[in-house]
This record gives C-alpha cells, sequence and structure tokens, in this order.
C-alpha cells in the first residue's frame, strides 16, 4: 500500500462511519414518525394549542386545498418523529466527533449528550410557551372588523415547526461554546471580549429565522444573551486551564503595561 492508499483510508473510513451513524438517525426518524402518525390528531391539537387559544372561541384554522390535510398530519408525524428520534440524533452526533477527543474527555460524553437533549427541549418549550402565546396574540391584534385571521394548517405548522426547532437548537448554544473551550477553541477572555459582537450576531440572527416583527425577535435574542453569559461560565469552569491561564496572564500584563505608559505620561 502506498503512503497515498495509507492517507486516504481513515477518509474512507470516516465516511463509512459517517454514512453507518446517518442511516441510524434516519431509522430512528422513521420509528418515530410511525410511532406518531397513530396519534397525528392528537399531537396536531397540542401543537395548535396555544394558537386556539389567542383566537378564542368559534374561530377555526382552515385548509384551501383537498390534500393539505392530509400531507399536514404528515408533516406533524414527521416533526415528532424527530422530536422523539433527538437522544439517538445526538447520541449518534458526539460519537461521531469522539475519535477527536481524549481519553479524559470521553468521560464526558454521556452528560453531554444527556445536556444535548435537556437544552433542546428547553429551548422548544420556551418557544411553545413563552413565544408562542404572545407572539400569535401580536399577529392577531392585526385583525379588525373588516379584516379576519384565517390561519391556514399549511402555513401554521411551517411557521411553529421552523420556530420549535430553531429554539430547540440555539438553547445548544452553552454546550457548543463550553465544549469549544475544552478543546481550546475559544478562551474564557476571548468570548468577554467579543461579548458586543456576538449580541449583534443574536438579534441579526433572530431577525433571519423568527417572523419579521419585534417582539419574537427580542424574545429569541434575549434568552440568547443569557445563554452567551452561561457559556462564559461553562467556559470558564471546564475549559482548559493552561489556555485560561495564559490568557489571563496577558490580560494582565497588558492592563500592567497601559497603566505603565499612564504613569509616565502623568
Amino acid at each position: 500500500m502506498t503512503i497515498q492508499d495509507e492517507d486516504k483510508a481513515p477518509f474512507l473510513e470516516h465516511l463509512t462511519e459517517l454514512r453507518d451513524r446517518m442511516v441510524r438517525c434516519f431509522i430512528a426518524v422513521g420509528v418515530g414518525f410511525v410511532i406518531a402518525y397513530f396519534f397525528k390528531e392528537k399531537l396536531f391539537d397540542i401543537l395548535i394549542a396555544p394558537l386556539v387559544m389567542a383566537m378564542g372561541e368559534g374561530q377555526k384554522m382552515i385548509f384551501t386545498g383537498l390534500p393539505e390535510a392530509f400531507f399536514t398530519y404528515l408533516k406533524v408525524s414527521l416533526l415528532a418523529g424527530i422530536i422523539i428520534a433527538v437522544p439517538v440524533l445526538f447520541y449518534e452526533f458526539w460519537m461521531f466527533i469522539s475519535p477527536g477527543l481524549y481519553r479524559q474527555e470521553k468521560k464526558f460524553l454521556v452528560p453531554v449528550v444527556i445536556l444535548s437533549i435537556f437544552f433542546f427541549i428547553v429551548g422548544s418549550s420556551f418557544g411553545y410557551f413563552i413565544v408562542f402565546p404572545y407572539g400569535f396574540q401580536f399577529f392577531l391584534g392585526f385583525a379588525s372588523d373588516t379584516i379576519q385571521a384565517m390561519p391556514s394548517m399549511k402555513e401554521y405548522l411551517g411557521f411553529s415547526s421552523k420556530m420549535l426547532l430553531a429554539f430547540g437548537f440555539v438553547f445548544e448554544l452553552p454546550l457548543i461554546i463550553t465544549f469549544m473551550a475544552r478543546m481550546g477553541l475559544v478562551t474564557v477572555p476571548f468570548l468577554k471580549k467579543n461579548r458586543k459582537y456576538a449580541v449583534l450576531i443574536f438579534f441579526t440572527g433572530s431577525a433571519l429565522i423568527t417572523p419579521p416583527d419585534v417582539v419574537t425577535q427580542i424574545m429569541m435574542a434575549i434568552p440568547l444573551m443569557i445563554l452567551y453569559e452561561i457559556s462564559i461560565l461553562g467556559a470558564k469552569i471546564f475549559g482548559k486551564k493552561d489556555d485560561i491561564d495564559d490568557d489571563d496572564d496577558e490580560i494582565e500584563e497588558g492592563e500592567a503595561a497601559q497603566n505603565g505608559v499612564e504613569d509616565d505620561e502623568k
């Protein structure tokens, strides 16, 4: 075997592993889809509950095409299947990147998988119980004597599924940043120094993900800012101690040098 073939071998092994893990993820989603399909009407009733409460009595959702209700139930089952398969999805993801970790770091994989599931559930729950009620009241507030809101099943499902998944994944921010700090990719001083840029990114990302209104954008951006501060705390606790100490020393030396210059000028 030539050197070139030896270089290709690990790459092909990674591709094979990626394929196998993706197959297991698709199987998990498929199993979740089949299970959820038997409860599709109940799941959809749960999904539209915040909107129904905001609409009030006497108002109903509509579907404008004959097959719309059928395909909406299929999509609801798929969304529920993805949520059911979340533990498998996170497990396969972290197992795929585990070969790049040190032995002492691999012992954190099980807690990381559990925390990934926890943060996803908390994020989706925040979107469902907090953002949805206020957001729907805001949108329905544009109705008047001459204008009536008639939300369709298709439009609502597209909106709600995107928001639930978005909030679920953005709440993974503390875990991702803490993991990056553990790998030495970011440091606590770096995170503190670039806090203002992070805030700008949060508001920009919220504007792209959420509907074009200020209310839901702020309701996503503010939790992200809080999660960023939690990320800094996690990086400080679990990050590489040598990198943190070195960066702190550099900052202290820089501040001391700056103070020395100011004293000389005085």
